[in-house]
């Protein structure tokens, strides 16, 4: 059920009149309902994953909680005569015992995720390896359909199941609230990726019609439609028309392309998100902000601190840290400091974790090498830039241009660029084919023929392109805006009435130049397919 369907509106209306009509206290109840029937939608078998995931997580999460119990009620009935090295021994054993059931948990439910996710990519590549070696007979593929939105949920379960393990939230006790907080259909396809503790504040609370709540959750809601379905998907259109024929749309043609996909990605992608957090916030549920303004970054580092943030955190906080104190790479830490000096021994470890997670982070993104690689270079970005810096500092301390207004000018532009310029992985789908695409702007100019006649080939109007200018005109508009506060906020202080004709407007203008007929398509939002 596409959120760009007139059956989602139609099931949004329905669940809405009826959370706000039966007693409070069952609205999750309605939540919950709303969020297996939305699923079910998409695949009535969809759901055996779904209940896969629930089940073993609420078991295996009510076991770990019931030995930590177990553990501090032991050692309370029997301080007395327990002594320092005993304690410390039994708490040693339990935590044993509960690391290996969240190992359990982990390896079931991210194998489950691997085998419908990444069973086809890894006979692929033996294929391929038996091929090169010379050798005959191949693996067929496997018909595996990938259920919807299987890696969001999987993460945040599991991101679940390892809070509960360090004691940081409590295992839940109702099954069934576990699994609304595991398939909130706002967010189930395509995040933000919750935490237990946060979402489950609002999530199973009582909620009173509150109208500003929820003009301003509608607000936002138009404002991911518009940014969807007027740019997003207009702009679609001459993305696939470079992206399908690269042996006709080189040169400069890939330049505007990867700008395309740029305005594309963000429009589509925020938008969604947009989406999500305002159907939340109608519901009276808050949900984590997932972009602040990434396109105002200054670096790669930075950028990523402001895209896709709950995707960022959780392999910041499940990875990158548990596997940068692990004792294997505390081991390797220390190898490092005796073979290389100053601090280059305290950065590789730093360095190799970083690499590790962005190989899982591309990983993540697609069962395919293109992401790999995508990943593997922003790694290399970040880590590179990290060894500049004394020259960044030379440089600042010679050209007193920090903070100029046209040196962070330059610094978001090249960051943009730099960002722009990994995602023609995400284009082209093919390695090779992207760095030979890639390399044709640096070796054919023909930007005299594209911005004369050719880029009215490729499947827009020039009104097409009016509608596209505006607005993008009007997102970077908002979020300047956004710079000083909530813009919803913003215009109810102006006035209340203001806010009401900004919904008539971006209402209206949805149904006027959102991308319906011949040549467009509402098309799925990208996310989804992860």
């Amino acid at each position: 059920m596409l959120f760009t369907s007139y059956q989602f509106v139609i099931f949004v209306a329905l669940l809405f009149v009826i959370y706000y009509r039966v007693n409070k206290e069952h609205q999750w109840i309605v939540l919950l309902l709303g969020s297996y029937l939305f699923y079910a939608y998409s695949g009535i078998f969809n759901l055996v994953y779904f209940l896969t995931t629930t089940v073993s997580t609420y078991f295996l999460s009510k076991h770990v909680q019931s030995l930590r119990t177990q553990q501090n009620d032991y050692i309370k009935e029997h301080k007395k005569e327990m002594g320092r090295d005993e304690k410390k021994a039994y708490r040693k054993k339990m935590k044993g015992k509960q690391w290996r059931t969240l190992l359990l948990a982990l390896l079931f439910n991210f194998g489950v995720l691997g085998v419908v996710k990444y069973t086809n990519f890894m006979i692929g590549n033996y294929n391929g390896i038996m091929h090169l070696m010379g050798k005959s007979g191949t693996i067929s593929f496997m018909d595996i359909a990938l259920p919807m939105g299987i890696s969001f949920y999987t993460f945040q379960s599991m991101g679940y199941m390892i809070d509960v393990y360090r004691g940081t939230v409590d295992a839940e006790n109702n099954i069934f609230k576990l699994a609304l907080f595991i398939s909130f259909f706002p967010q189930v396809i395509q995040g933000p990726i919750s935490r237990f503790k946060d979402l489950s504040e609002t999530l199973f609370a009582e909620h009173d019609w509150n109208l500003k709540q929820i003009t301003f959750g509608l607000e936002r809601v138009l404002w991911g439609f518009c940014k969807k379905m007027i740019v997003a998907d207009r702009i679609l259109v001459a993305v696939n028309t470079i992206i399908h024929a690269p042996e006709q749309y080189d040169g400069f043609y890939v330049f505007l392309g990867m700008i395309f996909y740029a305005i594309e990605l963000y429009a589509d992608f925020t938008g969604g998100i947009d989406i999500t957090i305002g159907l939340a916030q109608m519901f009276g549920v808050r949900l984590t902000e997932n972009f602040d303004r990434p396109y105002f970054s200054k670096n790669i580092a930075e950028y990523w601190r402001r895209w896709h943030i709950t995707m960022g955190t959780w392999f910041r906080d499940y990875v990158f840290y548990p596997l940068s104190v692990s004792p294997r790479m505390l081991k390797f830490s220390n190898w490092c400091r005796k073979k290389f000096p100053g601090n280059l021994g305290k950065r590789i470890p730093v360095y190799v974790s970083s690499f590790i997670v962005w190989f899982c982070t591309g990983l993540w993104h697609g069962a395919s090498w293109n992401f790999i690689v995508w990943g593997l270079l922003n790694a290399a970005f970040i880590t590179g830039s990290e060894e500049f810096k004394p020259l960044y500092k030379k440089f600042h301390t010679r050209f007193k241009v920090a903070g100029k207004w046209y040196y962070e000018g330059f610094q978001m532009l090249r960051t943009f660029l730099l960002m722009s310029s990994l995602r023609t992985l995400d284009c082209y789908r093919n390695v090779p084919l992207t760095f030979k695409m890639y390399g044709t702007m640096f070796t054919k100019f023909n930007i005299g023929e594209v911005l004369s006649t050719g880029i009215m080939k490729l499947g827009l109007s020039g009104a097409d392109y009016m509608v596209v200018v505006i607005g993008v005109a009007l997102m970077i508009g908002v979020s300047i805006l956004k710079g000083k506060g909530d813009v919803r906020d913003q215009i109810e202080a102006r006035s209340k009435v203001l806010k009401y004709v900004f919904i008539y407007v971006m209402a209206f203008a949805i149904i006027i130049f959102g991308a319906y007929g011949m040549g467009f398509d509402a098309s799925q939002f990208i996310y989804n397919q992860f």
